[in-house]
């Protein structure tokens, strides 16, 4: 049965980057559809900023931490209070994305046309080159145990042809019918950050449901602001961002191994790992290196997250 004019919670997550939290915020509230209430959870907050952003936006519902709770921990506050005040529909959206005015509304009328579909993403272009596809959905290659995401760094013409089911959606924006997490159950905490996503799309998708991609559905993404590093020698990207790399794909490979290939992802993470190891040295990017074996060890022994 179809709802009326569904109500939506729009969880984001702030890890110091308030800037670009705000204008997140600026740009969902000038949806078309409005119907929707955003909770912002914010991971080891700074009072004087927060107290900004609030005094800024004044209708959000703010939850605040000491610590950091990672991408997992922190959207599960958000969860579990839209699940407790009855929302019909969640969304996780990151906080370094912009959205169009006319993003929320197809994104629902998939959900809502489609018994079988469990959760919809929308397409993601890139925020500074706009006509540049950086999510169409993703690709699950159950062989090796790997994913891709499609089309990314393609451009935007009439004459792609667009899939509108996905193996995989990005966590960077997800609408998920609030009944289908009662069944699923909330993000696995043990991620911390990365795989989360496609562990949860693959939980959806082993109750028999389907996911959807919906281009009609515009969101611009900023790119990676919280994975960026100004320690130059060791490369932009943090060294955690290849912890979690390696350590969630091995994680994420144990947990559904029923899905995949044991010879396929065997080779495959051992050629991954060597290659990285072989980069670093040759890089002399030594705490990086460090961290890809801290990754293994850490997923071997199901350690959780070292932060």
């Amino acid at each position: 049965m179809k709802k009326t004019n569904p109500s939506v919670a729009v969880i984001l997550v702030n890890w110091k980057k308030y800037n670009l939290t705000s204008k997140c915020i600026d740009s969902i509230n000038k949806s078309i559809y409005k119907n929707f209430k955003i909770i912002l959870i914010d991971n080891q907050y700074t009072e004087k900023y927060l107290i900004e952003l609030k005094n800024k936006h004044k209708d959000i519902i703010v939850f605040k931490d000491k610590s950091n709770l990672g991408f997992t921990g922190a959207n599960n506050i958000g969860i579990s209070y839209a699940l407790e005040n009855d929302f019909d529909y969640i969304m996780l959206l990151n906080n370094d994305t912009e959205v169009e005015a006319n993003f929320i509304l197809p994104l629902i009328e998939r959900l809502e046309e489609n018994f079988f579909l469990a959760a919809v993403q929308p397409l993601i272009l890139n925020y500074y080159s706009k006509n540049t596809i950086w999510n169409a959905g993703g690709k699950l290659n159950k062989f090796f145990g790997t994913t891709q995401t499609r089309l990314n760094n393609k451009e935007l013409n009439p004459k792609l042809v667009f899939n509108d089911f996905t193996d995989w959606i990005s966590g960077c924006c997800i609408l998920i019918k609030s009944e289908i997490v009662k069944k699923t159950g909330l993000l696995d905490e043990k991620f911390f950050a990365y795989y989360e996503d496609v562990d949860w799309s693959l939980r959806m998708k082993g109750l028999g449901y389907e996911l959807g991609f919906v281009k009609e559905s515009i969101v611009y993404h900023h790119g990676s602001s919280s994975s960026k590093d100004n320690n130059k020698k060791e490369g932009n990207l943090s060294a955690k961002v290849h912890y979690f790399n390696i350590r969630n794909h091995i994680l994420f490979l144990k947990k559904h191994k029923n899905l995949f290939n044991l010879f396929g992802i065997v080779f495959f993470q051992v050629l991954k790992i060597t290659s990285y190891t072989i980069y670093f040295l040759i890089r002399f990017r030594f705490n990086k290196l460090s961290m890809v074996f801290k990754g293994i060890k850490h997923s071997l022994n199901n350690k959780q997250y070292f932060l």
